[in-house]
């Protein structure tokens, strides 16, 4: 009786055992299915929350823009205000009166020479001269004598026909010597070098008592005008098309702070020559300059123009290896365009094809931003108003993002 009583029990017990660990399957499989659904939120809640890129905008416009052609240049004495002295034959160096530095005024001596050969050749040519005028004498006695004999009735009418020819050739003669007298005495003459205009010595390559040869290669004094100073540009031919004369310009400020200096093309070559990359490319000063000969210059000439087209901000311009593209901002999302780009000026470009005018471009903000993400537009006026108040605490991220939203 003892054991069947406690028998039962423990079936009991056994069955109520079976009956917890199915309700405890129940709860591990209720709580699986409670983390699954919450594995799968989280991904939806974090796009929902992520924070607009704040950017700026500028509206693409209808305009004109004209291109411009970069060059590299050095600041040189116009050609008719630059004089370099070579010796007109081979000979010594007598004087140079003035230093490096200088100024001289227009008729001045700068350099005289001791040309030998050209003081020979005056007296020579003197000689000569004395020469013819001893035949003509001679020939005019016989023309005087023959015509008395003719009219005396001893001479022949040819006997004074020839002595009148023999003067006229003696005088023709005389003509010629005097001539080359005078050609000797301009040369000799060619041995002191006279400033041909206001100017300053730029360089002495000689001093008194050196030998000289009359060669380009062996100059001996450079004098310029400094208030006929020009920029000689030199411009890629690629790039030559575009310079035309009478083009303007500018060129950079040497002196930080100071402003561009205004040029004007006046020259460029008429023929190119073959294996050449760049021409050589004059630009005149507006005003008159003080600047130093031999100066680097960087310059920019104005070239063709477009009227009527669709202009961007520089900086709204993305490149990315050989294509570019702007963001444009539509319904609160960055859209890239692929864009053609025309002439830029430096702080403007036009959008040959991609961009129509009065559509909104990003113009700060868009440095990696990917395509369709979600912006605020940056107005700026939490910090406009942050200055008026004097303070900071106006233009915290937080407020500027939050009115963006508005």
């Amino acid at each position: 009786m003892t054991v069947n009583s406690q028998t039962p029990t423990s079936k009991s017990q056994g069955g109520s055992s079976l009956s917890l660990d199915v309700g405890n399957w129940k709860l591990v499989v209720f709580a699986a299915l409670l983390a699954a659904a919450a594995c799968g939120k989280p991904a939806a809640e974090e796009t929902e929350s992520e924070a607009p890129v704040p950017v700026k905008v500028e509206e693409a416009m209808l305009g004109s823009i004209r291109g411009v052609v970069h060059a590299t240049g050095v600041i040189s004495p116009a050609p008719d205000g630059e004089l370099i002295v070579i010796a007109p034959e081979a000979g010594r160096i007598i004087d140079i009166p003035r230093a490096e530095g200088e100024r001289v005024a227009k008729g001045d001596v700068v350099v005289r020479f001791e040309i030998p050969s050209l003081t020979a050749d005056v007296q020579r040519q003197a000689a000569e001269v004395q020469r013819a005028q001893a035949a003509l004498a001679t020939a005019k006695a016989n023309q005087v004598r023959q015509q008395q004999l003719f009219d005396r009735g001893i001479a022949a009418r040819k006997d004074v026909e020839d002595a009148d020819r023999m003067v006229a050739d003696a005088e023709a003669a005389v003509g010629q010597a005097e001539a080359s007298r005078a050609a000797a005495i301009t040369a000799a003459s060619r041995a002191t070098v006279r400033a041909a205009f206001n100017g300053v010595i730029a360089k002495r390559f000689h001093n008194p008592g050196d030998l000289v040869e009359p060669a380009a290669s062996d100059p001996v004094l450079r004098l310029i005008d400094p208030r006929r100073l020009e920029v000689v540009a030199s411009v890629p031919l690629s790039e030559a098309p575009r310079v035309v004369i009478g083009a303007g310009g500018w060129m950079k400020a040497v002196v930080t702070g100071s402003a561009d200096l205004a040029l004007k093309v006046v020259s460029r070559p008429a023929q190119v020559e073959q294996g050449t990359a760049t021409i050589p490319v004059r630009l005149a000063f507006a005003a008159p300059q003080t600047l130093s000969a031999g100066t680097p210059a960087q310059v920019d000439i104005d070239a063709e123009q477009h009227t009527n087209v669709v202009l961007v901000p520089a900086a709204a311009i993305v490149r990315e290896g050989e294509e570019t593209a702007v963001f444009v901002a539509m319904g609160g999302k960055a859209q890239r365009r692929p864009v053609k780009v025309g002439l830029t000026d430096g702080s403007e470009a036009e959008i040959a094809s991609g961009v129509k005018a009065g559509e909104m471009v990003i113009v700060e903000g868009q440095a990696g931003l990917p395509d369709g993400a979600t912006i605020t537009i940056d107005t700026g006026e939490d910090e406009d108003a942050a200055d008026e108040k004097g303070g900071t605490g106006g233009k915290g991220e937080t407020g500027g993002k939050d009115e963006g939203k508005k």
